[in-house]
């Protein structure tokens, strides 16, 4: 696992270091940001793991500080990663801004985390809401109960026993978009759904809940034949409550929620599938000015309302003097993203809806000048 986790600027410059292990020289991390800088020149980006004289780095860049983990060449990377993900998450939670600024006022509180978090290079306790339980913080100070909660001692690290309420509920949102690129003729080539499941649960001692999903592989195993419309789901990720062995065996989703808000699961389905709302442009430049007829349709059911639909509209970055027309919605100019923005507040289904708008350019755009050299 991992040997030491760094706090760097966005210099290089450590913050904050916490050596577990020792088997990796702690000076090791100066050559971090010359072989981060050489291979974004070379290759224009960076793997977030990278490999110089058996020293492993695993970086998460956030705003202007990196979290970088050292190791050597038998560790397990992804695990590594998330746990970079997560060190940011309570980090977050802790300080609200993850800036250079919030690193140096609360150092004290950041080695006692790095400490409660992984051992001897192990990750364990990770719930920000245990940890908040019995590391406080206060004006930059440190508070640290005698006795820590038993979620930190007992298998379910991530729930604290003794929660009553009085009125027990439990929420469930999924919560999908749509990435999808589409070419000049309308025609989609490549699209794909990025789901979470986010839950709020207000239930008293240790409930076990069951969820189950219209999964394609489960009735595949099972050799039913499902009524309505099977899905198939890639890229799965569980929250750490889920029970894998459960889910592997039945397709089962069975866990010990913690309290609160949390994301249980993310996945991605790569059905096929149309655009929500197509949009038509014609463009056209004339002398002086440039004029757009954007057309929206949306493609889903008469029934079904999309709520607060935006749809941006980049222009020449010197353009200027904007008038538009629209049918519904509102529009306005924004010149610092160079592009012009449609809101729709409610879009209906099965509507076609346009904007038309027009735009002054700059008359040095169609000025051609002609130099004559007399010679006497």
């Amino acid at each position: 696992m991992a040997s030491s986790v760094f706090v760097l600027d966005n210099k290089g410059k450590p913050l904050i270091a916490r050596d577990y292990k020792g088997d990796v020289p702690m000076s090791a991390i100066e050559n971090f940001m010359p072989l981060l800088q050489e291979k974004e020149e070379t290759i224009g980006t960076a793997a977030p793991v990278l490999c110089q004289n058996g020293v492993v780095y695993m970086y998460l860049q956030e705003s202007n500080i990196y979290l970088v983990a050292m190791s050597r060449k038998d560790s397990n990377a992804m695990t590594i990663l998330q746990f970079l993900r997560r060190l940011s998450q309570v980090f977050t939670e802790y300080f609200k801004n993850l800036e250079e600024e919030s690193i140096r006022d609360n150092f004290v509180i950041i080695y006692e985390l790095l400490d409660e978090m992984m051992d001897y290079g192990i990750p364990q306790l990770t719930e920000s809401k245990i940890l908040q339980e019995y590391i406080t913080q206060e004006s930059h100070a440190l508070e640290i109960q005698l006795h820590p909660p038993t979620a930190a001692t007992n298998a379910v690290s991530w729930r604290s026993d003794g929660i009553f309420y009085r009125k027990n509920e439990v929420f469930l949102d999924i919560v999908e978009s749509i990435n999808m690129l589409i070419n000049s003729n309308g025609t989609v080539l490549s699209g794909d759904i990025m789901g979470a499941i986010k839950m709020k649960v207000y239930l008293s001692g240790m409930p076990e809940l069951r969820l189950g999903l219209n999964d394609k592989t489960m009735f595949e195993k099972s050799g039913k034949s499902s009524k309505g419309k099977a899905i198939e789901m890639e890229d799965v990720k569980f929250h750490q409550c889920v029970r894998l062995n459960k889910f592997e065996s039945d397709r089962t989703i069975s866990f010990i929620p913690p309290d609160g808000d949390f994301e249980l699961m993310t996945y991605r389905l790569g059905v096929q599938i149309k655009p929500l709302i197509i949009c038509e442009s014609v463009v056209e430049t004339h002398r002086g000015r440039i004029e757009y007829l954007i057309k929206a349709k949306s493609q889903f059911k008469q029934r079904s309302t999309a709520n607060n639909v935006e749809i941006i509209v980049p222009v020449p970055e010197d353009s200027d003097s904007p008038k538009f027309k629209c049918s519904t919605g509102s529009v306005s100019y924004a010149p610092e993203i160079n592009s012009f923005v449609w809101k729709i507040k409610q879009f209906g289904g099965s509507k076609q809806e346009f904007v038309r708008a027009h735009f002054g350019l700059p008359s040095i755009r169609d000025v051609i000048v002609f130099v004559n050299y007399v010679i006497v």
